[in-house]
């Protein structure tokens, strides 16, 4: 078994939270929001390395192959990280390593710790520079933390525009082999992880002013997530259409959010309030204001 065949959810953060006034959330649930998991990839990535590549790695040795199997069937983030670790630094140019790096990247987001598995991401992508999962992760990951406080802001903004944009180039590679009836659906691989990328990208530009920017990368991401839609791209999706004072379409969004979020009682909260607020102000005769092209 694989690390990608791991099933995999993608927990949200504080992104999740609006910067309007008008919805103040206290760090509890900021940090509740943080740790709920959205579902659009269950039952997804099992099978993604098949579908990948038909070329599998392979051990040079009996040796490096029972080692490998050894420190696989490790569990826990901190068990799995110091395993991978170790088996690195026996291994050095083993074709193995990453697969370790990944059930542990994968392992801390379990585990709900962010900051793990943005490192473990990282060093998957030391080994494996266009593995999409990594990079789709990483640029969610740096998305949701990022702040008006950071030191390296810009840096990491950087990161986040460019593993996001190389995980869609690189779920395009990887997954637009003809579907097979082991392996029917491809195309769904793609997609998800393509729709997290454009979600991450619409998180960033949320979180920097660049409204009319989010709102187009959300749309992006809610298109390409309809076989498994996924509430908080609505939700952010809501967010950039009711800065630009788009409150009808900003309103339409937000209700998709609550049709999808009875799961999650963080992100139902949340939708809740900015429902109440879009549905007040959506009774006024004047509050549709374009800004700009659409």
């Amino acid at each position: 078994m694989n690390a990608e065949q791991t099933e995999l959810t993608v927990f949200p953060s504080a992104s999740r939270i609006p910067r309007l006034p008008v919805l103040i959330c206290g760090l509890m649930v900021c940090l509740a929001v943080f740790g709920a998991m959205v579902g659009q990839l269950n039952a997804l990535v099992g099978g993604m390395q098949s579908v990948a590549s038909s070329v599998q790695p392979h051990a040079k040795s009996e040796h490096e192959r029972n080692d490998f199997t050894a420190a696989y069937a490790v569990t826990g983030g901190e068990a799995e990280e110091a395993a991978a670790d170790g088996f690195a630094s026996r291994y050095p140019t083993s074709e193995l390593s990453h697969y370790l790096y990944s059930s542990a990247m994968l392992q801390y987001q379990r585990e709900n710790n962010p900051a793990k598995m943005l490192a473990m991401g990282e060093r998957v992508l030391q080994l494996d520079p266009d593995n999409p999962l990594a990079l789709v992760l990483t640029a969610t990951a740096i998305a949701d933390g990022l702040t008006d406080r950071d030191r390296d802001r810009e840096r990491k903004i950087g990161t986040i525009k460019r593993n996001a944009t190389r995980a869609i180039q690189s779920a395009e590679a990887a997954y637009s082999t003809p579907a097979t009836d082991s392996e029917p659906s491809p195309g769904m691989y793609k997609t998800t992880l393509q729709a997290m990328a454009y979600s991450a990208l619409g998180i960033m530009k949320l979180k920097t002013g660049d409204d009319a920017g989010a709102e187009k990368d959300l749309k992006t991401a809610s298109e390409l997530a309809k076989i498994r839609p996924d509430p908080y791209i609505w939700y952010h999706l809501a967010l950039a259409q009711d800065h630009r004072k788009k409150y009808a379409a900003a309103l339409n969004s937000v209700e998709q959010a609550l049709q999808l979020a009875s799961s999650n009682p963080d992100l139902q909260r949340l939708a809740e309030v900015e429902h109440e607020r879009l549905a007040g102000l959506t009774k006024s005769p004047h509050t549709e204001t374009p800004l700009g092209p659409q």
